[in-house]
């Protein structure tokens, strides 16, 4: 029996949304307040994903100015195919709401936004037999729209609310038989998160809740993955069902920390008098029946191309000044848009950390500029590996406090920076009890999720600094997004050969 690990895709990819069409599956995530936004993965067997693109990758489509928060922006899209077209409905909270996107290829081109006049957030799509265009949005509200114009035709009117637990989102309507199903998360997209549903014979209601609700929910469980929710189900050729589901991997010392985001999951679905059940979510299930891998991505970017890949983001905007593929062919440069990485408008481009144990190298010719590599949560949480005046040097920013914790000399020209992440072997930070003038051995306490060293690498590697991963994780820093490792300048214009990202062999996944 061909067995699958979850997450299916790892990192910060939360609030997964599914279609399929034919035997193709295609599934987006929130993309908060990164630029392009809402990434678009493909399929055929539920399990092995590739991002073909991202939905949002124009300036048109996505506003996010500088002042948008982090974990502002998008919101909970949903992908659905009707009559021939994909749609993507979603939510800008630090922009003009709810819009909709639509395009005859999942790759795109998408449509300019058509914007709708709903409240709440986590907008869904659904289409009945005569053709009506159903939206649910948080709360749980309904109401029938016009999906060309925007127009809202009818309600919008409150229709289910859950089991009375808290934040009733990310609602999702499905016709399946005579039945319509309406589900939801509710209780917080924390440890308390959990999966909902009702029914009615229409859209309109009214809805009668499933017996057995919560229809997922790990909270209150001591299993790995926690925080399961916000669903999206799905039906196989084979007639089997399955959900898709955002959840965590919390590590380390309680509360334990989660610092990759909440990740896209997958279990298999199955109905029992008329009422889907699901999980609880393993960290290994047996496979769907079809079976089709993808052959691996390259580890390394050389920037050889014409464009760069969909995987690289930046927070909230990627002017045309500020990188260039042709500059300098086969390098990629970036030219500095703010001073610092402590405020928004700087120049970045980084990936999401994928991987609980993983190593990153990239080669950088700095020239004149201020430059490096930083793992970063948001503009008040990051470490930098950054290169300066001929001396390389390790920044931590943690809330409200700035530290350089290490430095050395480096030679002008090229070099290679490597930045290392650890789930094993994690030093103690500090301990439980005094001890005694004997000198017994003081309590330990249990360290944090990993540990992340900064190097500078070469014939002969040069280890600057390690430091403790906590501090860059959703638990410390708050919000909803998750690590992202990437490429930045803060003065003048450095250019980077290749960028290599690998997970490690002490990762599972």
């Amino acid at each position: 029996m061909r067995m699958y690990d979850n997450p299916v895709i790892g990192g910060f990819h939360p609030d997964p949304s599914v279609c399929r069409v034919g035997e193709d599956y295609y599934l987006v995530c929130s993309s908060f307040e990164y630029f392009p936004g809402v990434p678009l993965f493909h399929s055929r067997d539920l399990v092995h994903w590739r991002q073909v693109g991202n939905v949002l990758d124009r300036p048109g489509q996505l506003e996010l100015p500088d002042g948008t928060p982090a974990s502002g922006g998008i919101y909970a899209p949903t992908i659905r195919h009707h009559d021939g077209r994909f749609y993507m409905i979603t939510t800008n909270v630090s922009g003009r709401g709810h819009f909709l996107v639509t395009g005859e290829r999942p790759e795109g081109p998408w449509s300019d936004p058509v914007w709708i006049d709903l409240p709440g957030i986590d907008p869904d799509l659904a289409w009945d037999e005569d053709g009506s265009c159903w939206c649910a949005v948080s709360g749980v509200q309904v109401a029938r729209i016009d999906p060309a114009s925007g127009t809202v035709l009818e309600g919008p009117w409150p229709v289910w609310s859950g089991t009375g637990l808290q934040h009733p989102e990310a609602p999702h309507l499905y016709r399946v038989g005579d039945w319509w199903y309406l589900m939801l998360a509710e209780g917080g997209t924390e440890r308390g998160h959990s999966v909902s549903i009702a029914r009615a014979r229409s859209p309109r209601g009214p809805y009668e809740a499933a017996p057995a609700n919560p229809i997922l929910s790990h909270r209150s469980t001591d299993l790995p993955i926690q925080s399961t929710g916000h669903a999206d189900l799905v039906s196989a050729p084979d007639g089997t069902w399955w959900m898709l589901l955002l959840a965590t991997r919390p590590r380390g010392f309680f509360p334990a920390y989660h610092v990759l985001g909440r990740e896209t999951f997958l279990t298999p679905v199955r109905w029992v008098d008329g009422w889907p059940e699901a999980g609880p979510v393993r960290e290994r299930h047996p496979a769907p029946a079809a079976w089709r891998p993808l052959d691996p991505e390259p580890p390394r970017d050389d920037f050889d191309g014409p464009a760069l890949a969909p995987r690289w983001i930046s927070p909230r905007g990627r002017p045309a000044g500020s990188w260039s593929l042709r500059d300098r062919p086969g390098w990629l440069t970036l030219t500095a848009t703010g001073a610092t990485l402590d405020r928004p408008g700087h120049t970045f481009i980084g990936r999401r950390q994928q991987h609980p144990d993983c190593r990153v190298t990239a080669r950088l010719d700095p020239g004149r500029a201020r430059a490096g590599l930083s793992v970063r949560l948001d503009e008040a949480h990051h470490y930098d590996l950054e290169v300066g005046g001929e001396e390389v040097s390790v920044i931590a920013r943690i809330g409200p406090l700035r530290q350089c914790v290490a430095r050395h000399p480096v030679a002008p020209g090229p070099l290679t920076l490597a930045v290392e992440v650890r789930t094993g072997d994690i030093p103690a930070p500090s301990v439980t009890s005094a001890g005694d003038a004997a000198g017994e051995p003081l309590g330990v306490r249990p360290g944090g999720p990993d540990a992340i060293a900064f190097w500078l690498d070469g014939p002969e590697p040069v280890r600057l600094a390690e430091l403790d991963g906590r501090y860059l994780s959703t638990e410390v820093c708050g919000g909803f997004t998750g690590r992202v490792i990437g490429m930045y300048v803060t003065e003048d214009s450095a250019a980077f050969d290749w960028f290599d990202y690998r997970p490690t062999a002490a990762d599972p996944h």
